[in-house]
């Protein structure tokens, strides 16, 4: 089904929960649209691992979201972006299902609100070393300079909830791996992990004077155009206008409540920490089997219940 009012979901895919703070911009900006999100949880993190583990990794979970009827794919991993976008790219292209990442909207908008041409990029240490980003930010403006720190501990922080302005343990950390940056004098940050969002308060306190780069929101504002331009959006009485209406914004829950979750493993860990992240209950999640032609899974098709769902 396509054209005006295409009711299909928007499939959304991370390693693990990180990805849900993309899945909650979506929502804010897109809240007529179904979502299913898939977490990765059994194999997280991608960040550590090679660039042909991660596209087999992130082809099983495209293929899982095609298999559920999708419409368009967000690949929420920054690694995953990095490293597999145009193999995933090419993938959905017979099936007509646009693919957006994280790492170009992330560049554009970084390259919009930089002031001095002085960017830095914190994420895994594979999309670091990827170059990922500093690439896009040169095929834009070449004359930029790129400043790249990976901050692994941020990940644990953030699914903790040790996020607060005031945390202690948050702000040493952050002071650490933020000096080299302070020290190039940044005058941008892109937040090039999902879960580095939830510790803004914290980076601000760090570098109070550098403007912040949410990829996820960026990503949401061409998701919205995307599916405009290929007559794929919902119908507009529950897209631009009910946003408007509403007065939602890129961080408004919206659809998350509605939306489907599938994990790889331990729902019920994904359910503690991403309930804190979306700031309202999930349903389910239900557990998912990606089996490649290999053999090799990543998880059972059962649901949060136990009941199996092959």
């Amino acid at each position: 089904m396509t054209g005006a009012a295409d009711q299909r979901p928007i499939g959304v895919f991370d390693s693990g929960i990180g990805g849900l703070t993309v899945m909650r911009a979506v929502a804010g900006r897109l809240p007529g649209e179904r979502l299913i999100y898939l977490g990765d949880t059994a194999r997280v993190p991608y960040g550590t691992k090679s660039a042909a583990t991660v596209t087999r990794y992130a082809t099983q979970c495209a293929d899982f979201l095609l298999g559920r009827g999708i419409k368009a794919l967000v690949v929420a991993c920054n690694t995953a972006s990095a490293l597999a976008i145009d193999s995933l790219r090419e993938r959905m292209a017979a099936a007509g299902i646009p693919v957006l990442g994280v790492i170009e909207p992330g560049a554009v908008e970084a390259c919009r609100v930089s002031r001095h041409g002085r960017v830095g990029v914190i994420g895994t240490s594979s999309t670091l070393r990827s170059g990922a980003y500093a690439r896009a930010i040169a095929a834009i403006r070449p004359d930029f300079t790129v400043v790249g720190a990976a901050c692994p501990l941020f990940v644990p922080l953030a699914e903790e909830g040790w996020v607060g302005a005031q945390d202690d343990v948050a702000l040493s950390v952050a002071r650490r791996y933020l000096q080299p940056l302070l020290a190039a004098d940044v005058d941008t940050l892109i937040l090039g992990c999902t879960h580095y969002p939830l510790l803004r308060g914290v980076i601000e306190k760090i570098m109070p004077g550098a403007a912040l780069v949410d990829s996820g929101a960026a990503v949401a504002g061409d998701l919205e155009r995307a599916l405009a331009r290929l007559g794929l959006a919902a119908p507009e009485k529950a897209g631009g206008a009910a946003r408007e209406a509403r007065g939602a914004t890129a961080t408004d829950p919206g659809a998350t409540r509605q939306a489907e979750y599938h994990v790889t493993d331990d729902p019920d860990r994904f359910r503690e920490v991403g309930e804190r992240f979306l700031g309202h209950p999930i349903a389910g999640p239900h557990l998912a089997d990606l089996i490649d032609l290999t053999g090799e899974s990543a998880g059972l098709t059962t649901d949060s219940a136990g009941d199996r769902r092959r």
